[in-house]
């Protein structure tokens, strides 16, 4: 394998360095927004770095709205589906990986099937259905599903399930263990890093989620991030400095789970989630 020179070292380092600060570039500008007057954000030529942070905007932000409540209805509904994805995704991935049984592949790809139907195709359908169970303005469809199952996450799971030597169950079975303890004492402390992807992707996709709030949710007192950042936009967009402050303490949480967590979502793709 042939070396770069320490010139073709630098430009890749530069090059890095440059798209980094291309893809920051609006985060940055976003928290200097935040730390200035309504004034300072349309001042031109424009002030890069504030002189004078304004701090108080993040205050501004819990006073003029019940913002805190919308943390913990978002961070309530996103533990729900961190919970369900984990106990459904991993019992359905280690049945269809591990245990012999007829079907088996026909469920594994019907599962897979599903992946090509649009949620704009189901969104109507599981509306009348929730309607009809008496789901609505609840955290019932947000969170009761993700206990059926996710069929990317199965994807994941199983594809490194099967990468793991079968010797480890016929062990376990001559030691007298059943299928619920091979899953509970070697699959899953082997599967940790595939685990942790699917923690990140659940809790990205329901932080960020509006369109499930925004059918199902009609009191205010239930709202979640993404649906308070929105009324917030509504009844103040002229207060820029305070969106700029809200939409920055929206991004941070997504921001530190990815930081300290890269690593084992790299190694979960990397360790048989993807290659097949």
């Amino acid at each position: 394998m042939n070396r770069l020179s320490p010139l073709a070292r630098c430009l890749t380092y530069a090059a890095l360095i440059l798209g980094s600060l291309l893809f920051l570039a609006p985060f940055l500008w976003e928290i200097r927004s935040s730390l200035m007057t309504l004034a300072g954000v349309f001042s031109y030529p424009p002030v890069i770095v504030p002189t004078d942070p304004q701090w108080s905007n993040y205050l501004d932000v819990f006073s003029i709205m019940p913002f805190a409540q919308y943390y913990g209805n978002t961070i309530l509904v996103v533990i729900l589906n961190v919970v369900g994805a984990l106990i459904s995704n991993t019992a359905i991935a280690f049945a269809l990986a591990r245990i012999p049984f007829r079907g088996r592949k026909i469920l594994f790809a019907l599962s897979m099937g599903t992946l090509m139907i649009p949620v704009a195709v189901t969104l109507i359908p599981t509306y009348i259905e929730w309607s009809w169970f008496g789901g609505l303005n609840s955290y019932f469809p947000l969170t009761v599903p993700s206990f059926f199952g996710n069929a990317f996450f199965i994807f994941l799971l199983v594809q490194f399930f099967r990468n793991i030597p079968k010797e480890f169950d016929e062990a376990a079975f001559v030691d007298g263990a059943s299928y619920p303890q091979i899953l509970t004492k070697i699959i899953v402390p082997m599967s940790r890093p595939v685990m942790a992807v699917v923690v990140i992707f659940t809790f990205m996709n329901n932080w960020n989620d509006f369109m499930g709030p925004l059918l199902y949710l009609n009191d205010s007192k239930l709202f979640t991030l993404a649906l308070g950042l929105k009324s917030l936009l509504s009844s103040y967009n002229s207060y820029w400095q305070i969106l700029m402050a809200a939409a920055t303490l929206v991004v941070l949480p997504l921001i530190l789970v990815f930081f300290f967590a890269q690593k084992s979502f790299v190694e979960g793709l990397a360790a048989g989630g993807i290659k097949g």
